[in-house]
């Protein structure tokens, strides 16, 4: 099972630090510094192509993110299975719009070879060489915490860990004794809360954290008088981030600043580009299997009677009932009050349906679905209305699941959880990876889940009946 992701914080200082500048804009700028180059190399002359092709290159690389591993062989694979990814959807993109002639094979060949190398390069040197540029005078700031429990401790680790914020953490400031205190807060307790602000004002601190309960509002706030008589910014970290949260950002409505804890990664422009790209790929697919869905279909009214296309009641977004499309593989439609999922050797499963099943032939009406704005490409799978209404009350944040489309294939799917889940256990994991794939989402992992998917669908894994 994946670890979970509880106790989410995302640190910056201010609206955007140097080291928030520098990972948005590292993997654009070099992918496109790179297009710019090799074609500036063979003398090509930048037309309107070029142009197009650089902007898709930065919205595809829009913002930069760090690799998920710190090792430079991890790094490496990261950033090759990223680039390749792309490259993949840009040729698919020129085949189907016969664009490809455009442009000159030299400057493709020189960009696809050298892209992947500058990155890993530019992911290398940036811890090294950033943090001495944020170590310089007027860079480096110093940051004291008020509070020394988990919330406080946890934030001390993340700076700590964090060199490219450019936050030195000189001490906590908390009531209890160094006894009743561990970890780093044990070792670098300044005094009390009440001395926080004097300390402050006597040696230059630029940054404060209050990592105090929420509990502890009037308490919070009579620091926050005395703090108005230092220099220092104030920040208030709600315990609230000890719980595990969803797409957690602060917003405001009117005016008033509110803080989300659950919430769709589909927000804003990130709904746009989720929406676009379903559109496209959706079309494109549909176009190229037109052939192969006819011949289908055919083959399922040919071998059992019944209509060619299952339709069953599902949970879209936001819990709303949808109805999907399949081929129909059984001889039964089921779609009442109780479902029975498909267990190995049914015998509800025609020969053909059995054939299809293993293949996934079965899911490809669900493009259909896709136009329509009902499923994504990627998403968490929907279960039959019945099982969602069993699952809600055994499994903990199951309908967070819910927060976006559904999707013809997911996160969970590609990491071994397909087909039959007949304990709740299983159900549990799948779901542990739906929300991590709400915690996480980018247009980078949505197309890393569909190149694993081909892989997944090719190898015929034994849950798949």
């Amino acid at each position: 099972m994946i670890a979970a992701h509880p106790r989410q914080l995302k640190l910056t200082q201010g609206p955007l630090t140097l080291a928030g500048f520098v990972r948005i804009l590292l993997e654009p700028a070099v992918a496109m510094g790179t297009l710019a180059a090799a074609a500036a190399w063979y003398d090509v002359t930048t037309t309107a192509s070029y142009l197009i092709l650089g902007l898709l290159v930065f919205s595809l690389t829009f913002p930069g993110r760090a690799p998920r591993s710190s090792s430079p062989g991890g790094i490496a694979r990261d950033v090759l299975s990223d680039w390749i990814l792309m490259v993949a959807l840009l040729l698919l993109l020129g085949w189907a719009t016969h664009t490809l002639d455009a442009f000159d094979e030299r400057v493709l060949l020189a960009w696809v070879t050298l892209g992947p190398a500058l990155l890993f390069a530019a992911h290398l040197a940036t811890p090294i060489v950033l943090p001495r540029i944020m170590s310089a005078e007027g860079v480096k700031r110093r940051a004291v915490i008020a509070g020394a429990g988990e919330l406080g401790e946890q934030l001390a680790q993340r700076l700590r860990s964090s060199p490219l914020l450019g936050v030195e953490v000189a001490g906590f400031f908390d009531d209890r004794s160094p006894e009743r205190l561990q970890g780093l807060a044990r070792e670098r307790l300044l005094g009390s809360i009440d001395k926080l602000a004097d300390y402050a004002r006597a040696n230059r601190v630029e940054l404060i954290y209050l990592a105090l309960p929420l509990a502890a509002q009037p308490r919070i706030a009579r620091l926050l008088d005395d703090l108005c008589d230092t220099t220092a910014s104030v920040y208030v970290v709600p315990d609230i981030f000890l719980f595990d949260l969803i797409q957690a950002r602060i917003d405001h409505v009117g005016g008033l600043p509110v803080l989300a804890v659950c919430e769709t990664p589909f927000y804003g422009v990130s709904g746009i580009v989720k929406r676009i790209s379903d559109l496209v790929l959706a079309t494109l697919i549909l176009i190229l299997i037109a052939p192969l869905l006819a011949a289908i279909a055919a083959a399922v009214r040919l071998t059992s009677p019944g209509p060619a296309i299952f339709r069953q009641r599902r949970y879209g977004l936001d819990g709303r009932e949808i109805v999907v499309y399949k081929f129909r593989t059984m001889t039964v439609s089921e779609d009442g009050a109780v479902v029975r999922q498909a267990t190995r050797d049914d015998a509800r499963v025609t020969r053909l349906g059995a054939l299809l099943r293993r293949s996934s032939l079965d899911e490809l009406p669900q493009f259909v679905n896709v136009l329509q704005g009902r499923m994504s490409i990627v998403g968490p799978r929907p279960h039959a209305i019945a099982h969602n209404e069993m699952y809600r009350k055994l499994i903990k944040s199951y309908m967070i699941r819910h927060k976006v489309r559904p999707g013809i294939t997911g996160w969970a799917q590609v990491n071994g959880l397909r087909g039959e889940t007949d304990t709740v256990e299983k159900m549990r994991a799948r779901v542990a990876y739906d929300l991590d794939y709400l915690r996480n989402w980018s247009l980078g992992l949505d197309l890393k889940i569909i190149w694993k998917t081909i892989f997944v669908v090719l190898k015929r894994p034994e849950t798949a009946y």
